[in-house]
């Protein structure tokens, strides 16, 4: 039983890679239909768990309220997509973000919600060093702004550079991960080699220092719920 759930769970996660917009596009009937077994297996298998548990205590469950809800939610978007497509109205799928719920919320998936509960503990711990790097991050951007917004200069593109605070915010949150990393410090640096001391410190700080705590702090407290949640056993 637990082999086949997860069977048509995972091909019901795997239908976002073939419904429009798809990596390898299939006919809509093909994939509703496909969505259709999974969630008649599906209310099998909570009709099942049902059929061996007391009814209150199956009621007051809210893992089984949750599976309920996300099939009538399929369900009515998969029929509301579909009338849409008749009269060739574009749509989107907006069922497919309750699809993880199957994977958390069966009965067979008790380490995963171990996990997913372990995440979500450490969150509220982990808010104050996200709130540190994103004031580091504004913080940054404004001085940018200031050392930048009034020189007139332009990327390679010929577009504004450093003009507006928002999409200051953005190229600085994406050189965090150095993805963008020399491009947007380039028309800068053209200008003056010395302002490439201002992208040198701000990858220092936010990428090497913040992303390390971050990662430490993430890392030690999802490790310490999960040592509580197993009763104190170690997790190394």
């Amino acid at each position: 039983m637990r082999t086949v759930t997860y069977f048509f769970i995972f091909l019901n996660l795997s239908l976002a890679v073939f419904e429009e917009p798809a990596v390898y596009p299939l006919p809509f009937l093909v994939t509703s239909l496909v969505e259709v077994v999974c969630l008649l297996v599906f209310f099998g298998r909570l009709t099942h768990f049902a059929k061996v548990t007391l009814r209150n205590v199956f009621w007051k469950d809210t893992k089984n309220i949750c599976i309920m809800v996300a099939i009538m939610l399929s369900l009515t978007d998969l029929v509301i997509y579909g009338v849409l497509r008749i009269y060739n109205v574009r749509s989107i799928r907006w069922s497919r973000i309750v699809r993880p719920i199957f994977l958390i919320n069966f009965a067979e998936s008790r380490q995963i919600r171990r996990a997913f509960r372990s995440i979500r503990n450490t969150l509220p711990e982990i808010t104050y060093v996200f709130l540190l790097f994103m004031f580091s991050l504004l913080m940054f951007s404004l001085m940018a702004l200031k050392l930048f917004g009034e020189r007139n200069l332009q990327t390679a593109e010929g577009l504004p550079y450093f003009k507006n605070y928002l999409e200051i915010v953005f190229d600085l949150y994406v050189l965090v991960t150095t993805a963008n990393s020399p491009d947007v410090m380039m028309p800068a640096f053209d200008f003056s080699s010395w302002y490439a001391l201002f992208f040198i410190a701000f990858v220092i700080v936010n990428t090497y220092i913040f992303m390390s705590l971050f990662l430490a702090v993430v890392y030690n407290n999802y490790r310490k719920h999960l040592k509580v949640m197993f009763g104190g056993v170690t997790c190394d």
